[in-house]
């Protein structure tokens, strides 16, 4: 069994070729058993360490709510967008916050 990778940039698509050739190795990896019998067992210390990872990860993706007030034309934009919109408008703030170069166009 391979690992299927694709890297796409921030604000890209992936294209129909790529798009065609991960569905592929999906389908192929479908038709493969699991076979559980292959993985090793983890020892304690192991579970204990995914657990401190798993609380670490989930920590990090919790989001707080917030107010925040918008001009009407942006607002109207993201909605555009559909559902999920919110996430979108986070990911961005998100991209702005750890990019200084975008922040300081803005002041």
């Amino acid at each position: 069994m391979a690992i299927i990778e694709s890297t796409v940039k921030v604000g890209q698509k992936p294209t129909k070729e790529e798009m065609k050739r991960i569905h592929g190795e999906l389908r192929k990896a479908a038709k493969y058993p699991i076979n559980l019998e292959a993985a090793p067992e983890l020892s304690p210390e192991a579970l204990k360490e995914f657990a401190h990872l798993a609380a670490e990860r989930n920590r990090q993706k919790k989001r707080q709510v917030v107010t925040l007030r918008l001009v009407p034309d942006c607002l109207s934009k993201y909605k555009a967008l559909g559902k999920g919109y919110t996430g979108i408008m986070a990911d961005v703030l998100n991209y702005a916050a750890e990019n200084p170069e975008i922040l300081s166009k803005v002041r």
